[in-house]
C-alpha cells in the first residue's frame, strides 16, 4: 500500500484483499488469501463472512493503518496466530502468544485417539478417570480432552510459569476445570500419584534439525517446546522411562512424535520392558505421528 499513482484511491474490502493477496504472493507467504482474509478481519473486528457481504465497503485511515502494520508484521514471518493472539483447535478458540507454541492441526489425531481411550477407561473403571498432560504449552490438549470429559479429573505441568498462565486463561475462557502445576515434566506430581492416563506433545525435533525449519516455527515460537536434543528423542525417552511411576496398571502413555522416529520409538519403548508392545496411529497424511504405550503389568 506504498503510494502509487496506479493504486486506487479509495481501498474497499474487495479491492485491497485482492492487493494483498498479491503482495503475500510475492514474498511467498503460505495461503496468501486466507492469510489476508484472516489478518482483515482482525484490523476490522468482524467475520470472514463479513468480508463477502460487505466487500464494497471502504476503510478509513486507521483502518487502513492497522491492516498496513499487519501485513508488515507477517511479511516479516511473524505467525498469524501470534499477530492475532489466536488460533483455533479441535472445537476451540485458544489465546496463544510467543510463551506457547502454536497448536496444530496435526496435534487433533492425538486428541482423536485420546478421547476414544478416556472412553474406554470410563466404561472399565468405577471412580473418576485422572489424566495428566505433560508441557501443557496452550492448553490446547487439555481443554479439548476435558471439555469432553467433564467427569473426569485433568492435571497439567508445564516447565514455563509463562505457559502455565496462557493456559489456565484458556481453560477459564473455555469453562474447564484442570489442575496446572508448574515444572518440567512429572517434577511437580507426587511420587504415588497414580493416573490412568498420561498424555505429551514434547519436542521432538532435533537439535541440528532446528535450523532448516520455516523461519515463523525457528525466529518466532519458544525453542523449549521444540528442541529434543541430538536425536530429537530426549523428551519422548525421559517420559517413557518415568511414566511407569505414576501410570496404574494397565495405565496408557499417548505421545506424539516425528513422522520419521517411529522404529527409534519403538526401541526405546522396548528396552524398558516396562509397556506392552507400542501401538502406533497414522495421522491423515498416512504418517505415524503418535505411539500409545500401555503398562506391561
Amino acid at each position: 500500500m506504498q503510494s502509487d499513482k496506479n493504486l486506487p484511491e479509495t481501498w474497499t474490502i474487495l479491492k485491497i484483499l485482492s492487493w494483498t493477496e498479491g503482495y503475500f504472493k510475492s514474498f511467498g507467504i503460505d495461503s496468501p488469501r486466507l492469510t489476508a482474509e484472516i489478518l482483515l478481519c482482525y484490523a476490522l473486528n468482524i467475520r470472514r463472512l463479513d468480508l463477502y457481504l460487505q466487500f464494497d465497503r471502504p476503510l478509513n485511515k486507521d483502518e487502513l493503518a492497522k491492516y498496513r502494520d499487519l501485513i508488515k508484521r507477517r511479511v516479516k514471518r511473524e505467525p498469524v496466530a501470534y499477530i492475532t493472539g489466536q488460533k483455533g483447535f479441535w472445537d476451540s478458540q485458544l489465546i496463544v502468544n510467543p510463551d506457547v507454541l502454536i497448536p496444530r492441526a496435526d496435534t487433533e489425531r492425538l486428541v482423536e485417539y485420546a478421547l476414544d481411550e478416556i472412553s474406554k477407561k470410563k466404561i472399565d473403571s468405577d471412580s473418576k478417570i485422572k489424566v495428566l498432560e505433560l508441557g501443557v504449552g496452550s492448553g490446547a490438549i487439555a481443554i479439548s480432552l476435558s471439555k469432553a470429559n467433564s467427569d473426569a479429573i485433568f492435571f497439567a505441568t508445564d516447565i514455563s510459569p509463562k505457559a502455565i498462565m496462557v493456559a489456565r486463561q484458556n481453560s477459564l475462557n473455555c469453562s474447564v476445570d484442570i489442575f496446572f502445576l508448574v515444572g518440567s515434566w512429572f517434577e511437580p506430581i507426587k511420587l504415588g500419584v497414580k493416573f490412568d492416563i498420561i498424555i505429551s506433545n514434547p519436542p521432538y525435533i532435533p537439535t541440528n534439525d532446528i535450523q532448516s525449519l520455516e523461519k515463523d516455527v525457528r525466529e518466532y515460537e519458544p525453542l523449549l517446546a521444540l528442541d529434543g536434543g541430538d536425536d530429537g528423542l530426549c523428551s519422548l525417552r525421559h517420559i517413557m522411562q518415568s511414566a511407569p511411576d505414576y501410570l496404574k496398571p494397565n495405565g496408557l502413555l499417548i505421545m506424539e512424535m516425528g513422522f520419521d522416529q517411529r522404529q527409534m520409538v519403538e526401541d526405546e519403548a522396548l528396552k524398558s520392558n516396562q509397556y506392552k508392545a507400542p501401538f502406533f496411529i497414522k495421522d491423515y497424511a498416512g504418517h505415524y505421528r503418535v505411539v500409545s504405550l500401555t503398562m506391561a503389568t
